[in-house]
This record gives structure tokens, sequence and C-alpha cells, in this order.
């Protein structure tokens, strides 16, 4: 979960906390929430009164996330209300008075997102800022989409993406289209900070319901338009061969979206995974909606096996990210976050035209710091500029905006090893709706070629050389937790390993220094990078978004005989290195 401002007390320091639970209970306008924390407070139970109310939630990598409870380090009306104000009074000040264009915004599937929607809606109106909404759930990727095409001075999305059914957020897109990055998300904290209490905020009543001109939906033309961007995607539109598709929206919002968006592209074989296929924020199939998730796409690759599918396509609640599974002799597997970003670079390049529409750039791609180097030499063969930044997608899409202002080229193709997409400047954010259009067409390219995508996958290794990425994630939840992964961070900065698992650390560059040598994609931030002889690197950070710390490791070795055998080889001895990066940070 984002991180919280410091507390204002302690577990000991009972008074002062007991002080702010009664004030937060006082002006909380949601009666459920005020009984809830009244009636924590009255249990006694002080280590958890700490947790709800130490601090405030805080932009982190994808803005505000949290446990749908109460308190003020939750994600709750009182949150909501108070953020969107705050919100309010920043673009109030940025524009010196009443923006002329309108605040976009959108909301997902789960259980609180319509009551938060329609706070956030009522406190824009009341306001006095005009708002266009989307009608019902809405795949995120839409609204960034509906942000730029109506030039919002602002966009918003209720929703928490993956994480679980408990959580819910609220993500801020700027007027250029990406989520707010430095000084914007500050300027909005800053004004949030100054907004009274929850229930003394103005909100208008009905505002969904149509008890206002200043808020109006969406309507579907949005959609259309957006569709028909998207088909100028397509790298080769041309026949494509029968392709057989399983996909599943993993409960979330993505289902009405993709099929619409194949069905134009010419794939009308496309089976959604019966159980999945409605929108349900109670996610009752999977432990954690998460396509990266173990046993999260059991469902649809059952369905893909039974039917004889050619690929299992699938996306997140919001429909943000694109998960893919493919069939193998032991049976269907999923591809990882890294190995469908190196396909699809390598498809956006391979077909890329220099002279569309007059246009010829260089090619531009860029990924985030802790995806894989592999991208930099597929990029090197096709003569386009790499680029990478900071963990998260608002920092691709500023690169790239940057990039392009500058001369530099064209943006083509992002991603970022956690399943997220984006191919062209549709949408200024990671996209799983579009993503899953070019990777159906690359699967139906390779198929009418007589290739497999596995083929494909180990052709780019003898190219490229065989990179594999591996993850050893250290959850530590609570103010407990987050104690322990600032000192792991703290540690990191004061003393370095010289090896690990036997290979030598060549170079540290930890990114919490020298912020003003870099571009600004890349400013100071929490992670800390170890390069190793050969083998290749170690990234440590906490994450922006849930209670970790997250150690990534990247290891190279040239590809000789069966993929698969030197895939196995090689990660065991990438984990090898995870595990002593964990021991020698006290988390063994």
């Amino acid at each position: 979960m984002p991180k919280p401002t410091p507390a204002r007390g302690n577990v000991g320091d009972v008074t002062d906390l007991v002080k702010r639970a009664i004030a937060w209970i006082a002006a909380d306008p949601d009666p459920d929430t005020r009984a809830e924390l009244q009636d924590l407070v009255e249990s006694g139970d002080r280590t958890e009164l700490l947790e709800r109310m130490n601090g405030t939630l805080a932009f982190g990598t994808a803005g505000l996330r949290g446990a749908v409870e109460a308190g003020s380090n939750r994600m709750n009306r009182a949150v909501v209300i108070r953020t969107t104000r705050g919100l309010a009074d920043m673009l109030v000040e940025r524009h010196g008075g009443i923006p002329s264009t309108p605040v976009v915004i959108g909301r997902d599937a789960r259980l609180s997102s319509p009551q938060f929607i329609a706070d956030a809606v009522g406190v824009l109106v009341a306001a006095g800022i005009s708002v266009r909404y989307w009608e019902g759930e809405t795949p995120t990727p839409l609204v960034a989409y509906a942000g730029l095409a109506l030039e919002a001075c602002a966009s918003i999305v209720i929703t928490a993406s993956h994480n679980p059914p408990q959580d819910n957020g609220y993500k801020v897109y700027d007027a250029n289209g990406a989520q707010i990055v430095p000084p914007t998300d500050g300027l909005v904290a800053a004004r949030i900070a100054e907004v009274g209490p929850a229930n003394q905020v103005p909100i208008a009543d009905g505002v969904l319901a149509g008890s206002s001109a200043l808020a109006t939906p969406i309507e579907r033309e949005m959609f259309i338009a957006y569709l028909r961007d998207i088909a100028e995607l397509r790298v080769l539109a041309d026949s494509r061969p029968a392709l057989r598709i399983v996909y599943t929206p993993m409960h979330g919002v993505g289902w009405q979206s993709v099929k619409r968006t194949l069905a134009d592209a010419g794939y009308d074989d496309v089976h959604p995974v019966p159980e999945q296929v409605e929108p349900d924020g109670r996610f009752p199939t999977v432990a954690f909606p998460n396509p990266e998730e173990p046993g999260a796409l059991d469902l649809a690759n059952s369905l893909a096996r039974r039917i004889g599918a050619d690929v299992v396509i699938a996306n997140d609640p919001d429909a943000d990210r694109l998960g893919i599974s493919l069939p193998t002799q032991d049976g269907w597997e999923k591809l990882t976050g890294n190995q469908i970003g190196q396909l699809m670079a390598d498809y956006v390049l391979a077909n890329y035209v220099p002279t569309r529409d007059g246009d010829a750039a260089t090619p531009i791609v860029i990924n985030s710091i802790v995806s894989s180097p592999m991208l930099r030499s597929i990029a090197e063969e096709y003569g386009a500029r790499f680029e990478t930044t900071l963990t998260g997608f608002k920092w691709i899409a500023n690169a790239a905006m940057d990039l392009e202002e500058e001369g530099r080229g064209t943006f083509v193709f992002g991603y970022e090893e956690a399943l997220g997409y984006t191919v062209g400047p549709v949408v200024r954010d990671k996209d799983g709706v579009s993503a899953a259009l070019v990777f159906a067409d690359l699967v139906a390219d390779l198929k009418e070629k007589g290739h497999t995508v596995h083929d494909q996958l180990g052709a780019l290794y003898r190219k490229h050389g065989l990179w594999i990425s591996t993850q050893k994630s250290v959850v530590r939840p609570g103010s407990s937790g987050k104690t322990e992964i600032a000192a792991a961070m703290t540690l990191l900065a004061e003393h370095q390993p010289s090896e690990l698992a036997g290979h030598a650390i060549a170079s540290v560059t930890d990114f919490r220094q020298g912020a003003q040598e870099r571009p600004r994609w890349l400013p100071e931030s929490a992670l800390v990078v170890l390069e190793l002889d050969e083998l290749g690197r170690v990234l440590i950070r906490p994450s922006g978004t849930e209670p970790k710390l997250k150690i990534y490791v990247d290891a190279k070795s040239t590809l000789e005989g069966e993929v698969t055998d030197a895939v196995d080889e090689l990660t065991v001895e990438a984990d090898k290195v995870a595990e002593a990066m964990g021991d020698f940070l006290g988390f063994g």
C-alpha cells in the first residue's frame, strides 16, 4: 500500500492517538465507518488503531491505494471526499479560477467504487468544476483516453487495479493524459492537507442521476473513437488464419471492450471464461485477482485445454494489464511480463513503418528500470532509441512526451514487467485492451508463418542472449513492517555486499543520490542497483502499492541447446542471488 505520512503518535501515546481517532469519527460523513472506528476505539486495540490513524494515504506508484476501512490511513468516503476537494482546489489555483475544461472520471467494479465515484463527482460539481463521467464500470485505459480526447484539466479513476478484494484506490491523471508526477502530486497533497473535516466539504447530491448540468455522461461515440484509434496500431491488419482465443477479465471490467475490439479486428472465435466474465468486486474464483499470481489463470487454462485454443488472454480487473498463457508439451503455461514485453517490442519494431503519416522519426521504446535489459538489445537491432525510467507508467509516459518534444523520435512501445504495456500514443498509460489486440495479431501472424510464440521467444534468445528475471518479495505489513523495510534500505546506503552467491559486485548505484544528473523520469527514489560481474544485476526497492520490499534479479547467458533447460538452469542461479540478497538484508 502507499506509504503513510509519519505518525504523530505511537502505541504508547494513547491520549493523542485516541483524540485523533475521535476527531476523525466526528468528521466522517459515513455512519458505517464512524461506527467501525468507534468500536475500535472502545475495543482498546491501540495497535490496530495506530495502523488506521498512522497519518494519511499518500500518492504512491499508482495513486492512493489501501484497504476499504475506517481511518485516515485507509480508503473510505472521508478520504475520497477530502482528496477530491484538495484536487479541485489545486485545479482552481492552477487555472486562476474554475477550469474551462472538465475533469473526466470513471470507476472499476469494486463494491465501494459506485459510492466513491458519486462522492468525487459531487465534490467537483459543488466546487463549480464540470465533470464528464463514464456510466457504470469502465476500463482504466478508456478513462485515460477520454481525458486526452476531451482535453480534460485532470482525470480520476476509482480503482485498485489488481489488488485484493478488500482494497480500493484513486488514480489521478494530469492534463497531459499521464498520471501525475512531481511537483503536481505534491501540490495536490498540500491542498488536501488544507481541507477541513470531510463532513464539512460541500457535495452536490444526485449528480450521477442528472441533478446538475455540470455533470454529464460520456457518449458511446468516445468508445468508438478509441476503437478507431487503436485499430491504427495494428501493424499487419490483413487477413489472418483462424485463431481460437480464451479470454478472462478476472471478474473485472474488460470483457465488453475486449470483445468488441477483437471482433472489429476479425477475431470472432473468442471464448470468455464463464465463471469470470461478469464484473464482480468479490472476485469469488480467485484468491488474488492478478494474472501474475499462481492459480489465477487455472480456469482459463482449463477452458483453453478443453476447446483447443491457441492462446489465453487475460486482463486484470480494471483492464490495464495483460496476461498471456500458451500451450506447451507440459500443459498451459503463462508468459512472464518481460517475455510479453520482449515479444511485443520485437513485433512492433519489426513492422514499424518510418514513413507512416509522413513521420520519418526514430522509433522510441521504453521500459521501467526493474524490467529486463533485453529491450535495449532489441531496440539496437532495429535502430530504435531505448530509454529506461523509474517504476510506474507515469514515468514511461512522461519520458515518451519529453523525448518526442525534444525531437528524439516517435514513441512506439513501452512496458513494465508487472504486465503493463502500451503501443503508440493512443493512451498515455498501460492499456490491456489495445495490448490484447496487438498480441492476438502477433500470435496470428506467427501461426500464419507456421511458427509458435515459443519458437519466436527462442529465436529472440539466440539473437539477443537468454535473459531471465526473477523476483523475491519480502512482505512486511503495518507500521512495524514499514520500519523494517526502511531499515533495510538504510543498510544498503551504508553497506553493500562484495558478492552474492559467488558473483562479485561490479558497481552500485543508489538512486537516492545524484538525481540532478539524470533525466526527470529517473528522479530520486528508494532504489539500489547492484551490477554483477557477467551474470547481470540485482535491484532492491520498496513497493509503491503493497507492503513489500522487492528484490529483482536479471540474469543473462548465451543460449545453447534447449530453451527450457537453459531457462531452468539460469533461473536457479538467479534465485540463489535473490536469496543471498535477502539474507544480507536480514530477511533470510
